[in-house]
């Protein structure tokens, strides 16, 4: 199926200038802190967000009257903040990596602890993993979650853009039946066609092979503009819902 959307995760030079790299005190680990733009980072968060699949007016009409709010200018870095630091704390050791991009998450789930072999089954070893991040993005729910597949080169174009597509499917499904409103989460298989290493070698291979969970936040300006929709207050994160048991 021709691939019509694509992830764009790059910020333009003038949120970099706003942003500021911070070490997580709880994780040593470093990420970018957008708290301190504060209004003026809000102002333009529109245009320094990435491109969500489907486009973020559609995705932000399925939001309207669900109850689910957009995040006020000056208050996104540090919501995202927060959820990065969640994110990074209930996944370490977990094999699922991490990356801030402005005030975007981006999570990336190697297909190797994250399903057997040409399947598309989340292992049942691997969903207590997912359950931290499925209660993370319950807990933010302001928030729009892109759920995208990817392959090695390895076998047919048709057999990959199959595949992809459905460990997407299984991951959102997943996250959906442990709590993440299901309004928020948009799923793509993207094949063999956005490699992140090379498929020359096996440790290339794996890379490649993997599902990323992209977490962008719900502006203001996001619920204000299909059709002049009049914008949500944010809500404050509300405790992670319990995890239910996945039928095999």
């Amino acid at each position: 199926m021709p691939i019509k959307t694509r992830i764009l995760l790059a910020v333009t030079a003038s949120s970099l200038a706003l942003a500021a790299c911070v070490t997580d005190p709880e994780t040593g680990q470093q990420g970018i802190s957008r708290a301190g733009g504060g209004a003026l980072a809000g102002a333009g968060a529109g245009a320094l967000l990435g491109a969500l699949l489907g486009g973020r007016n559609n995705r932000a009409e399925v939001l309207i009257g669900t109850g689910i709010g957009a995040i006020a200018g000056g208050a996104i870095g540090g919501y995202m903040d927060r959820q990065e630091r969640e994110l990074r704390a209930r996944t370490a050791g977990t094999g699922i990596e991490v990356e801030r991009q402005g005030d975007e998450i981006n999570l990336k789930l190697p297909a190797g602890v994250t399903f057997d072999f040409n399947s598309a089954a989340v292992k049942p070893d691997f969903r207590p993993a997912l359950n931290q991040v499925a209660q993370t993005l319950a807990s933010f729910p302001s928030t729009f979650v892109d759920v995208s597949g990817h392959t090695d080169a390895i076998g047919s174009v048709a057999v990959n853009q199959r595949l992809s597509e459905q460990r997407a499917q299984s991951v959102a499904d997943y996250l959906t039946y442990q709590g993440v409103a299901r309004q928020r989460i948009a799923t793509r298989g993207f094949g063999k066609s956005m490699p992140i290493a090379s498929n020359d070698t096996d440790e290339g291979r794996a890379q490649n092979r993997r599902v990323e969970i992209k977490i962008s936040p719900v502006t203001e300006q996001d619920m204000r503009s299909p059709g002049g929709a009049p914008g949500y207050n944010n809500p404050p994160p509300r405790p992670g819902t319990p995890v239910r048991p996945y039928p095999n």
